[in-house]
């Protein structure tokens, strides 16, 4: 049941890079709408989540294939450049990216600091491959 909660939130979490969220007037996330790479990793991962469920127990290194490229893909879009820093272009692109999005942090002009979203986006894919095996 545990796994089934953290998919579902993972799915509906990450929706957001489709379809825009708001906590108010605040965005949560600005969704990228479906003419995206947002959307070819949402239907990667509704993809493996179907297999996870019907292909068993293959479909559970799909799905697990799945969430460990999209967590690379993110480390290499944010994190690394959080831990290994980045030139100024890039967190000027970043910030300017992410500029009204709710933080948990405050941007930083020499070190990318991922918002609030990705923060707990990066949170539940982990927590999925955790469970996926």
């Amino acid at each position: 049941m545990l796994t089934v909660f953290f998919q579902a939130a993972l799915l509906l979490w990450f929706f957001g890079c489709i379809r825009s969220y708001y906590i108010g007037k605040r965005i949560l996330v600005e969704g990228m709408g479906i003419k995206s790479a947002e959307f070819i990793m949402f239907c990667l991962y509704s993809i493996g989540l179907i297999c996870y469920y019907l292909l068993q127990p293959f479909g559970k290194w799909i799905l697990f294939s799945v969430l460990t490229f999209w967590f690379i893909v993110q480390f290499f879009c944010h994190w690394f450049y959080t831990i290994f820093g980045a030139g100024r272009k890039k967190i000027q692109g970043y910030n300017d990216c992410f500029r009204d999005t709710i933080r948990l942090f405050p941007m930083s002009e020499k070190r990318l600091i991922p918002d609030l979203y990705h923060i707990v986006l990066h949170i539940l894919i982990l927590i999925n491959i955790t469970l996926c095996l």
